[in-house]
């Protein structure tokens, strides 16, 4: 197991990021939801239980379906409040997106200090004191509305409502809680589940790759500062509006959106689910920086990027209707009828990621 399998295998398969399952008893949600379907029968259709992007709902006595998703960027606000709050936001309008829905409502609650104490923001935020030189002080009322920017200027690029929200002044951590709801239409006939469908179906890839969002590698140790995924307001819109061109065509099989782990976990996630394997080729990747390094590329969470899968005789098709947005689009791979997901670089293997890790693998992630 190299640096970047265990870096890949320790978020998939250990970090509760990706494994809520372990803390949470989801058999509690599905029983009630069991229950309250007797009074409003077939009005869920993805619920919490399905581990999926989002929840894909039908509102009794309406036409269509909704998707619905909450999200939270809580620590990523002590260094960076303007653009975590952002990308909150717009990583639950992107969940959205990924059923197939347009995001049409947002939700906020934030929880702070008391808004006359000081707070420190940025590298230095989580001691209590800057030795940077690189840091601000404000009130923890000043940072509030920081805040409350970044989500209203990534609902203004996206043209979603803030219909409500709340507040407490009560919190005492120096983390502020930082939590948003989006609520969309769903646009494509039926929810886009996560999972792959079928062997042989391409993986395509909407949207640039950088170095920011590196959180994974920084726990690995494979780079030495950690660098927070950046706010992308015209290119969040850009990708959706594309992917939205790929669902038009009527031809995607499964998509997701590109969160913790990037491109990695959003290829291990849907063919594991599936019950597939996969191979992806990293080399044609669109990215902004050229000295990008191949695990930057695999793992980096990089705002404003999906993944579609299609049959592999729709694929050109699904990419000329992209391109007619972006230019910012590659086929990256395929789902295999395998038991494992392999990544490679310019002719190189980078990662061998198994659906199963053996209980020897796992013990040398902990």
């Amino acid at each position: 197991m190299n640096k970047i399998e265990k870096a890949l295998m320790h978020g998939l398969f250990v970090h509760l990021h990706h494994n809520i399952d372990k803390v949470i008893d989801f058999k509690m949600f599905k029983q009630l939801n069991e229950q309250v379907a007797q009074v409003w029968p077939d009005a869920l259709l993805v619920g919490p239980d399905a581990n999926d992007d989002a929840a894909v709902f039908r509102m009794p006595g309406l036409d269509g379906l909704f998707v619905g998703k909450m999200e939270s960027h809580c620590s990523p606000c002590v260094p960076r409040p303007y653009d975590a709050a952002a990308t909150g936001a717009g990583g639950a309008m992107r969940d959205v997106v990924a059923m197939g829905g347009r995001p049409v409502f947002l939700l906020d609650f934030v929880g702070t200090r008391p808004v006359d104490q000081k707070v420190i923001v940025g590298p230095c935020g989580f001691n209590g004191e800057c030795t940077c030189g690189n840091c601000q002080d404000m009130t923890s009322g000043e940072r509030l509305n920081v805040i409350i920017k970044g989500v209203r200027d990534m609902c203004a690029e996206m043209d979603v409502f803030v219909i409500g929200g709340g507040f407490s002044s009560s919190f005492s951590d120096i983390v502020p809680a930082v939590v948003v709801s989006v609520i969309g239409k769903l646009v494509t006939e039926e929810p886009l589940t996560k999972p792959a469908k079928k062997a042989g179906d391409k993986i395509i890839l909407i949207g640039r790759t950088n170095k920011d969002g590196n959180d994974t590698l920084y726990r690995a140790g494979l780079v030495d500062t950690l660098r927070p995924a950046e706010a992308l307001f015209a290119e969040e819109k850009t990708a959706m509006e594309a992917v939205l061109a790929a669902f038009a065509t009527g031809k995607i099989h499964a998509c997701s959106d590109l969160g913790a782990a990037g491109i990695g976990a959003a290829v291990c996630e849907s063919a594991r689910f599936g019950g597939f394997g996969a191979k992806v080729d990293l080399t044609g990747v669109p990215v902004k920086e050229k000295d990008i390094s191949a695990e930057e590329i695999l793992i980096c969470e990089t705002q404003a990027r999906y993944i579609v899968q299609v049959d592999a005789a729709d694929a050109d098709a699904v990419v000329a209707a992209v391109k007619k947005v972006t230019d910012n689009v590659t086929i990256i791979g395929e789902i295999t009828d395998d038991d494992k997901e392999v990544f490679e670089y310019r002719g190189e293997t980078v990662a061998v990621i198994p659906n199963q890790p053996s209980e020897t693998q796992l013990a040398a992630l902990k």
